[in-house]
């Protein structure tokens, strides 16, 4: 019986062009990135050859730009790519906290600071916790300015930024016998003699001139000129010579006795401190 050879019927994938092979129709090959196709059996006849024994089926694109591959363009973890006027470009990763900032059409894409904006929140103090002192003398805070220490409050965060302004706020509950309280102060450690003078003032209270006293409200002040790193913010009344002090610190409201700690869990008061670092 006769053999009909109906030759290649489908593409035969045969690797990198190699001038020592014999190719047939069909047979396909790759040189260059580009891959080509057997249209006439031969050996050694280069593809570039094309039109007599080749023609081709794909070609490479670009790599990169100017001949350079993307991956040598950007070569470090959080490296972004970007096109400027002339090609590819990379742009390194910023600092930590910083944002992708566009410049517009015709300018090339930066990193930028954050601004306006609230970095942290920390609530550094709260307690609804009853605290009598008698006969307390005052600690000096910076010049003739001293407070009582078992009445102030506050405590300890973390200042995320050296160029950041600091809110600091909330509510003091106390009750209060000496008649030497000249309003009220708030401060950082280590920048004592900077303390900012709340006004606060107890005799616009009525109980100046003596006598049992309840002394509640909000307070905020604002605190620039701290550097970043771990910080203590603190609140107190405001007192001046060398009186001693009697108070309690959140108090019972309904009672009208200072140190009644009977009276301490029921309808009193919360004090509480929150610290706010905007730019």
């Amino acid at each position: 019986m006769a053999t009909l050879n109906l030759g290649a019927i489908r593409f035969n994938w045969k690797g990198a062009w190699n001038n020592s092979t014999n190719y047939v129709i069909n047979d396909v090959v790759s040189a260059s990135g580009n891959s080509y196709i057997c249209i006439q059996a031969h050996s050694n006849q280069a593809v570039g050859n094309a039109t007599a024994y080749w023609n081709i089926m794909s070609t490479a694109g670009t790599n990169g730009t100017n001949g350079t591959d993307i991956g040598t363009t950007i070569t470090t973890q959080g490296d972004l790519l970007y096109r400027d006027g002339s090609g590819l470009q990379r742009l390194a990763a910023g600092t930590s906290g910083q944002f992708l900032k566009t410049q517009g059409s015709g300018s090339n894409p930066v990193w930028g600071d954050v601004s306006g904006a609230f970095l942290a929140v920390t609530k550094v103090y709260e307690s609804s916790t009853a605290s009598y002192f008698s006969n307390q003398s005052g600690t000096t805070l910076s010049g003739t300015t001293q407070y009582p220490v078992g009445a102030r409050i506050g405590g300890a965060f973390t200042k995320q930024s050296a160029t950041s302004k600091l809110l600091i706020s909330g509510r003091f509950n106390m009750m209060h016998t000496n008649t030497n309280v000249h309003g009220s102060v708030g401060w950082i450690v280590g920048d004592e003699a900077n303390f900012i003078s709340i006004g606060e003032d107890a005799r616009a209270y009525g109980w100046y001139s003596g006598g049992t006293g309840m002394w509640t409200h909000d307070y905020s002040f604002i605190k620039t000129g701290i550097g970043a790193g771990s910080k203590t913010a603190y609140y107190a009344p405001a007192v001046q010579g060398s009186r001693t002090h009697t108070h309690e610190l959140n108090p019972n409201q309904a009672s009208n006795s200072i140190g009644n700690q009977g009276d301490a869990p029921n309808k009193n008061t919360t004090s509480f401190m929150l610290v706010y670092e905007f730019e």
